[in-house]
């Protein structure tokens, strides 16, 4: 591999490097946009860093936003309504594992050398079509090597969450860790505890979004130590790992979670998941995988059941079986046709029934009969129809 002449860095990006950079204030693209790029999958959302400080930057530019002033980060709007991140070059002063303090004033090598690996550290300047790679990303990328910047120990004591990074890129790219890395990312696992809940689900649902084998992702979040701390329920089968042609990237990461845990609501608690993702997982868990037979009754009955987590139990089932579900297709005559499958679908409501004299208890075990009776045959989902089996059972 060796740096093209060029890279097609949106016009929008570029224009905001020239009013920096007019201003006499030098700027460079930076991040995972140049190694997608490099790598032959172009990345629209390129990052900028630059000498200006963010006072400078908001000065310079009409609409902005401080998405990450504290840490010399600012968000330019370009004309087309688009927000895109310019840093200001750092240093860092001091470390916890979770959080660093910067100083400004860095120089570009300076700031590449505060960044987690090879990979990450390379620039283009995309006025006059240069680079800089002071830590042999090129050279990296090349050998498909995932490599600290500098001492890897000090790399990932300046913060955890660098090992769930290395593991990340590593099962996206299906690149190999350099030793070294490895060795010092596994000594440091036991400082993955001090990282937030948030930041590690984050890493664990890109990791689950992008890994080219999910098998590698599991494999290396356990032999780092990091399951044994944030997800004890991820299973280690390989067999429970679905192989990549049945779970082609991106994935939906609860689903994934789903599976590949003994007890994915604990976990996703841990990682204070959302309400709605925790919810999807226990629905999963809770309701029957599959209905009793293929039959449309039989299906019929078990969407009524199972409610909004069909879907998801349909792919669940896909990624054990690595096959559609068997009755998917009465599933999906079912929903075209629109059958009735809930209280709500019924051609009568509780009022009705209570204008023919039923009352109390009585109106929801009357409604809960209709509805068994219409999943049987939805032909008799009729007002006239249902009003007459409501009265002949009185």
């Amino acid at each position: 591999m060796s740096f093209p002449g060029s890279v097609p860095v949106p016009e929008e990006i570029v224009e905001i490097a020239r009013v920096l950079e007019r201003a006499g204030h030098e700027t460079w693209c930076v991040g995972g946009a140049l190694r997608d790029t490099l790598l032959g999958d172009p990345h629209s959302d390129f990052d900028l860093a630059t000498s200006a400080r963010p006072q400078d930057v908001q000065r310079l530019f009409r609409r902005t936003a401080p998405i990450g002033v504290e840490h010399g980060t600012v968000g330019v709007i370009d004309r087309t309504h688009v927000m895109h991140e310019v840093t200001t070059f750092r240093r860092d002063v001091r470390t916890d594992g979770r959080h660093a303090v910067v100083e400004y004033g860095a120089s570009l090598d300076e700031d590449l050398a505060r960044r987690d690996f090879t990979i990450n550290a390379i620039a283009y300047h995309p006025l006059r079509h240069e680079w800089r790679d002071p830590h042999g990303g090129e050279r990296d990328l090349e050998a498909g090597v995932i490599r600290a910047v500098g001492d890897p120990a000090a790399r990932f004591r300046e913060d955890y969450l660098r090992i769930l990074r290395a593991i990340r890129f590593a099962a996206r790219f299906d690149f190999a860790i350099d030793p070294a890395t490895w060795t010092a990312a596994r000594d440091a696992a036991g400082g993955l505890a001090r990282l937030s809940a948030e930041r590690v689900r984050e890493e664990w649902f890109k990791g689950v979004r992008t890994a080219k084998d999910l098998r590698t992702l599991v494999r290396l979040w356990h032999e780092s130590g990091a399951a044994a701390i944030w997800q004890p329920e991820l299973k280690t089968s390989a067999d429970a790992v679905p192989a990549p042609e049945l779970s082609p990237a991106p994935r939906d990461p609860v689903l994934v979670t789903a599976l590949l845990a003994s007890d994915p609501v604990g976990l996703l608690r841990r990682l204070r998941s959302s309400n709605a993702e925790t919810a999807r997982a226990q629905a999963m868990a809770r309701e029957p995988g599959e209905p009793e037979g293929t039959g449309e009754i039989a299906v019929r009955r078990w969407l009524a059941r199972v409610g909004g987590a069909a879907d998801d139990l349909v792919a669940l089932y896909r990624l054990r079986h690595g096959a559609d579900a068997p009755w998917l297709s009465a599933m999906r005559v079912i929903r075209e046709r629109h059958d009735p499958l809930a209280r709500g679908d019924l051609a009568v409501s509780g009022l009705d029934l209570e204008g023919i004299g039923i009352r109390g208890r009585a109106v929801g075990e009357t409604l809960a009969r209709l509805l068994d009776r219409v999943l049987e045959d939805p032909a008799a989902n009729t007002r006239e129809r249902l009003l007459a089996l409501a009265r002949d059972r009185r």
